[in-house]
């Protein structure tokens, strides 16, 4: 019937004397095999953008595949071990680099999101005070402190690793200046301090007694703050250090060890590995905070016992002399070395006059019992210069203590941690099942990969095919 009409559609146009040439574009059949040539030719046309997005996928499956051999040799029983420490060795490095500072690594935070974020996590921790002062009604209000007032650095920039310490330090130096003494010493408080002894009792051994009593604890409580703050923080820097690790990998060459991308990947593909490395890394920031604060404390029970001494190790300054003088700061920006040329005899003078200036002090307190009254506000008067002097030089000085207690000693003993890690039974097993789940994913794999090839085998030959038959435009 089809051929029957084509003829007729023919006959007719024929009939009506079209030319020839025209008639090839006549009839069903001649439609037909214009059709049939034109799909071809679009789908010839096709071909190079199939065979691009084939040639990705290929390429990824065989990434794919490659770091599923790699991990499958990697949880070979007879060097499952190995393997974990090598990548806990390595996540410890890179901890150290990320410290150091690195562009493009996530997650980072803002500062508000960052002391938000600490405060949810020790939401139910009542053991340290959370806001430097009862004057804040409240995170809020602390937060609008630092950003409007104290304009912390970098508040609203996202950042993490070193950067992010640095800014946390000054924040906590910050929170520790708020640390004051609760009450104001009460005549029954320095008549009691001054009983007898064997030898004599003086107003400086009083003194000493108030501030051990009333001005040790404040101080204290802060200082757990600071060491929770500096262990967040790094517990924080988990996902940002494997975060780096697999980034490493899309960079042709760096200046970081080449096994980052590769354990990287263990890590992050691995749960169990993980969660190996994880427990080990925040059991060392668990340590490192009682060392923090063990030591800490110590340093602040040595000075609360005898701060006389520590007074002479520094410049006191205008709060506990009335005679320093003023710094030049003029001279200090024009000419630095005349500046500190001038300043090391005032120290030096500064300094050897601290002692005579505690014994005025001492001396000009009454020591009759009916002159209690301006004996207490004396005392009173020297407890609050002194613990003013010890803050400030202890506020001046923690990011130092934060340094040497917590973060050198964390860095340098975190690789030696993860060289000790050691495999329970049920690890054992777990990564048993794991490497049984690894070979039948890589054996879907590599059925993927086998249809991939084939598709692109086909699709090349039909390829092949139509250029030789012209069909190329």
């Amino acid at each position: 019937l089809l051929e029957d009409v084509n003829n007729e559609d023919l006959r007719q146009m024929a009939g009506k004397s079209l030319s020839n040439r025209y008639l090839d574009s006549i009839g069903f059949k001649n439609f037909s095999g214009f059709m049939e040539k034109k799909i071809e030719l679009m789908f010839v046309d096709s071909i190079g953008p199939v065979l691009d997005d084939l040639t990705e996928l290929k390429r990824k499956h065989d990434k794919e595949l490659e770091a599923l051999k790699q991990e499958i040799i990697d949880t070979d029983p007879a060097r499952l071990l190995t393997t974990t420490r090598d990548c806990g060795m390595s996540f410890a490095s890179a901890l150290v680099d990320v410290m150091e500072g690195v562009l493009d690594s996530k997650p980072c935070m803002t500062f508000e999101e960052e002391l938000k974020a600490f405060h949810q996590h020790h939401l139910a921790n009542t053991g340290f005070t959370k806001l430097p002062s009862e004057d804040f009604s409240g995170l809020a209000d602390y937060l609008d402190y630092l950003r409007d007032e104290a304009r912390l650095p970098a508040y609203e920039v996202e950042l993490n690793g070193g950067s992010a310490f640095r800014r946390m330090m000054h924040e906590v130096e910050i929170f520790l200046r708020f640390s004051e003494i609760g009450v104001d010493t009460r005549k029954r408080d320095v008549i009691q301090a001054r009983g007898v002894s064997m030898g004599s009792l003086t107003w400086r051994d009083v003194v000493v007694k108030l501030l051990g009593n009333e001005a040790h604890f404040p101080l204290q409580q802060r200082v757990q703050y600071v060491g929770e703050r500096i262990r967040w923080f790094f517990e924080q820097q988990k996902e940002v250090v494997v975060n780096f690790m697999l980034n490493l990998e899309s960079l042709p060459s760096t200046r970081y060890k080449s096994l980052y991308p590769r354990h990287g990947r263990v890590i992050h593909d691995n749960a169990i590995t993980r969660t190996l490395l994880f427990e080990t890394y925040d059991a060392a920031c668990r340590r490192q905070l009682q060392q923090f604060t063990e030591l800490f404390e110590s340093m602040l029970t040595s000075t609360f016992s005898n701060p006389w001494v520590f007074l002479k190790g520094a410049t006191t300054g205008k709060d506990f002399e009335d005679d320093v003088p003023d710094v030049d700061t003029e001279l200090m920006k024009s000419d630095p070395y005349a500046f500190t040329k001038k300043r090391i005899p005032e120290e030096i003078r500064s300094r050897s006059g601290t002692e005579q200036q505690l014994a005025k002090w001492l001396n000009e307190i009454p020591t009759e019992d009916t002159e209690i009254d301006d004996a207490v506000d004396k005392v009173q008067m020297l407890v609050l210069r002194t613990y003013s002097f010890i803050r400030s030089q202890v506020c001046d000085q923690v990011e130092l203590f934060a340094e040497s207690f917590f973060k050198l000693p964390m860095l340098r003993r975190l690789e030696a941690a993860m060289a000790q890690i050691e495999l329970s039974p049920q690890d054992a097993a777990n990564y048993e099942a794991r490497r049984a789940q690894l070979e039948q994913e890589k054996g879907m794999k590599m059925s993927h990969a086998a249809e991939i090839n084939d598709c692109m085998g086909k699709i090349q030959n039909f390829k092949l095919k139509c250029e030789a038959r012209g069909l190329r435009r």
